[in-house]
């Protein structure tokens, strides 16, 4: 039996695969649970400095299997220890970038939005189906889509499950670049390498203060940024 999330690292950029090519890579509690687990351990080891997310084969994941959920199978808290997608990802300080190379439906689609940003191949299609299918959010649509697209085109795209492809993607601003499929992997690596190389403390204080817009005011945010210029210059004074 294949194991539902692979993982490799090299020279500091984790790759973490979603593994089930058999059913798009759609989600089940082993995949829920193996996806957490690397994020996890992206977060705790040093080596690590940045990770990108992508599926197997010509899917990055067509949400949640349905078989699962017949079966019974814990989505909500798949490890039993009370933590989701959102806190989980939340929880991990390094930059993680989606590389979505075929169809993000669904839950596949909030893995994506849970990212930091997004590479995406000509073949991506984004696709909200929560109301066709009938299945409530649970991975931070409802929040993550507005922050990405705008609250207007987040309704369009989750009132009426119309697919979404990889160019009108980037008109919205829900993905940063469009590249061929078999230059996806790349550019992708490309873009986390640069990550790495650059100074590792002021690009994770970057990260944060661009995420402090998510609940703070601005005045707030412009006040922690001034906070820390000021402990950064504190270093030189004489």
């Amino acid at each position: 039996m294949e194991d539902e999330v692979l993982f490799t690292v090299n020279d500091g950029i984790a790759t973490i695969t979603l593994n089930r090519p058999k059913r798009k890579n759609a989600i089940n509690q082993a995949l829920l649970t193996g996806l957490y687990n690397k994020i996890e351990y992206v977060a705790i080891e040093d080596d690590i400095k940045a990770a990108i997310i992508t599926g197997s084969e010509k899917a990055f994941c067509s949400g949640v299997d349905l078989t699962a959920l017949e079966k019974g199978e814990n989505l909500f808290n798949p490890r039993g220890d009370g933590k989701g997608m959102v806190e989980i990802f939340n929880s991990c300080n390094k930059p993680v970038i989606g590389a979505v190379n075929g169809y993000a439906i669904t839950g596949g689609f909030e893995i994506a939005l849970n990212c930091d940003f997004l590479i995406a191949s000509e073949n991506a299609v984004f696709k909200d189906t929560h109301a066709l299918v009938g299945i409530h959010p649970g991975w931070g649509m409802s929040q993550l889509l507005s922050q990405a697209v705008g609250r207007r085109m987040a309704k369009q795209i989750s009132m009426t499950c119309e697919g979404i492809s990889a160019q009108k993607a980037l008109m919205c601003g829900l993905v940063n670049e469009v590249v061929p499929f078999d230059e996806l992997m790349k550019r992708t690596n490309e873009i986390a390498k640069m990550i790495v190389n650059v100074n590792q403390d002021i690009m994770l204080k970057m990260k944060n203060l661009c995420e402090l817009g998510d609940y703070k005011t601005i005045e707030e945010g412009l006040q922690e940024e001034k906070k820390g210029f000021k402990n950064f210059l504190a270093q030189f004074e004489k």
